[in-house]
């Protein structure tokens, strides 16, 4: 960085505004997260998803704050570029001891490119690549509780673990739970403890996780050079008591918590960076971006995917292509075969059965980002204005961009900005997978296909369009909704018998004999759609027969309306201590 030796006082003045905007908005995020304990202790649901939803929209509320400050005092938009090179320099300046100094430089970017053209975007202004080390940042209290069993035994420590999280429900037999645990890790252990040091630890994250109903500890055992990770889910019993409901052991059902298709976690957090460091050690697999994403500080998570995306383009060849499988109505799909994502851009002229506007997708993707997806629905990183090297386009993806969505692309002679796309996991297309499975395959694919329809149900989404290509099958063998355009509030919809033709003519025709209104469904109209193969047929009908019927959904609908919550659980029914130790 070239800074000019005339000094500008401004520039600290203008780094201190960034500073304190940043510290607002972090002070109002932990705020928000802590708030999670008391909800659940008081069984508060709706109020902790509530606070879920609230609290994604604080990042951009606290940026445009900032943004306006600096425009009205400052005058920010024609200041010299030699005042902002040495607002970033203060900037640093100011973030030797902060205790979260990555978010704040990601906060910096976002005020800087509201304000400046994207030709500043480099390391000279913004932060491309990150300044102020993450490592070792002290926090009282710390990241993570250590507890050494040998002094005192395993279940006393266990019990000490589960006390030390100060819950003020009791539990109802917390001597039993404990037991489940010791049992469950010995059978994961083949039935035989390990050798152990005499100095091994259990290292607990300070704060539990919320979501949903449930309160997860998380945490390892470091024995050595020896380390196993667990995660245990919290849990309320109908009388309204405590209980430990599973001990999960291997690294990937943990990682299962973390994945893209489940809501933010509520986590109290001094030091985000202590909390993603130990993730990663023990979930070896998930990315900074993901983990900074699922404990709700997205737009970290965006800001670090996209630097890996940059670091990726610059250490690869092959060229964006159009994604395989049935193209969308709505959605332009495109995807880098080296990478594991798809780019996802609204077309400027949808098809004829399309009675929606860019307005609207937008908001239906937004509906989804705030929304419980209950692991079944799989959320998106939205990005504005992103500049693609122009060689590395198809030719027959640049004649689609250029015919299906002209308006969203603006092309120079290097390169290709897009105004605004969705980036998602990639995952094989549901109809494109049923195509070359095995016959077990397919029937616990279209099992897991309901059983995605029935979930969303229960947590007030209904999918509108439920054609098979609208759904992806993760590497895991689990079915996602991942088309929003179409969806709807349950308790939105009108799900309706179709009635009774009154004469044979009319139950022939075409055209329907009864009068429908705009959010009318009727669920027996289902299977001339989505079950046209006899095979397929048989499958869904053997497991999901209840879908085809108005009064599934209408069932639903009321439990919605009364308040009820259904319990969603991110690992298989056989591992419950309920069902392992009945």
């Amino acid at each position: 960085m070239n800074i000019a030796v005339t000094r500008h006082p401004i520039a600290w003045d203008i780094a201190q505004a960034l500073v304190d905007g940043f510290n607002r908005h972090y002070r109002l995020f932990r705020e928000c997260s802590a708030r999670a304990k008391s909800q659940f202790e008081a069984q508060d649901w709706m109020g902790m998803q509530r606070t879920i939803q609230e609290r994604i929209d604080f990042y951009d509320e606290r940026v445009t704050e900032t943004t306006a400050r600096l425009q009205d005092e400052f005058q920010a938009q024609s200041l010299d570029e030699t005042v902002w090179q040495q607002v970033k320099l203060h900037f640093i300046g100011l973030l030797v001891n902060h205790r979260q100094p990555e978010l704040a430089e990601t906060f910096f970017n976002s005020v800087f490119t509201r304000i400046l053209h994207r030709n500043y975007f480099n390391n000279d202004f913004i932060f491309v690549r990150p300044v102020i080390s993450t490592e070792y940042i002290e926090t009282d209290p710390p990241t993570y509780r250590s507890y050494y069993p040998a002094k005192t035994g395993l279940r006393a420590t266990i019990r000490k673990i589960i006390e030390d999280f100060g819950w003020k429900t009791p539990f109802a037999d917390l001597r039993r739970d404990i037991q489940h645990v010791m049992r469950a890790v010995f059978n994961h252990l083949g039935g035989a403890w390990p050798q152990l040091e005499v100095s091994y630890q259990i290292q607990i994250l300070h704060s539990a996780f919320y979501r949903n109903k449930t309160a997860w500890i998380i945490g390892k055992v470091v024995n050595g050079a020896q380390v196993y990770p667990f995660a245990v889910p919290v849990m309320f019993n109908d009388d309204g008591r405590l209980r430990l409901d599973t001990v999960l052991l291997e690294a990937w059902r943990i990682g299962v918590l973390f994945s893209f298709s489940r809501a933010y976690f509520l986590v109290e957090m001094e030091a985000p960076s202590g909390y993603v460091q130990f993730l990663r050690s023990i979930l070896p697999t998930k990315t900074k971006a993901e983990l900074y994403t699922m404990l709700g500080l997205q737009k970290q998570g965006k800001n670090i995917f996209y630097r890996d995306f940059m670091h990726h383009l610059q250490h690869s060849n092959d060229n964006f292509v159009i994604a395989p499988g049935i193209p969308g109505l709505v959605m332009l799909v495109f995807l880098l075969p080296s990478f594991p994502f798809v780019f996802k851009i609204i077309k400027d002229v949808f098809g004829t059965s399309k009675e929606v506007d860019h307005a609207t997708v937008k908001r239906k993707y937004q509906l989804v980002k705030q929304h419980d997806r209950v692991g079944r629905m799989a959320d998106t990183l939205d990005f504005s204005n992103v500049a693609f090297p122009k060689h590395r386009f198809d030719p027959e993806l640049m004649e689609q961009l250029r015919t299906l969505a002209p308006s969203i692309i603006e092309e120079t002679e290097d390169s290709i900005v897009i105004q605004h796309l969705y980036i998602e996991r990639r995952m094989k297309p549901l109809n494109m997978y049923i195509e070359n499975a095995t016959p077990e395959q397919k029937e616990h694919a279209i099992k897991e296909y309901g059983d995605a329809i029935r979930e969303l149900a229960t947590a007030n989404i209904f999918p509108g369009d439920m054609l098979w290509k609208n759904f992806g099958v993760t590497r895991y063998g689990r079915v996602i909704f991942y088309d929003y355009d179409e969806i709807e509030y349950m308790t939105d919809c009108n799900f309706r018998k179709i009635p009774p033709a009154p004469t044979p003519e009319m139950e022939m025709s075409s055209e329907p004999w009864y009068p429908v209104a705009k959010n009318d469904v009727f669920p027996e109209e289902f299977a001339t759609f989505l079950l046209g193969n006899h095979e397929t047929r048989r499958m869904f009908l053997k497991y999901h027969r209840d879908l085809l019927s108005a009064e599934f959904w209408i069932e639903r609908q009321q439990k919605i309306r009364a308040g009820h919550m259904e319990d969603f659980y991110p690992y298989p029914q056989a591992l419950r201590f309920c069902h392992q130790f009945a």
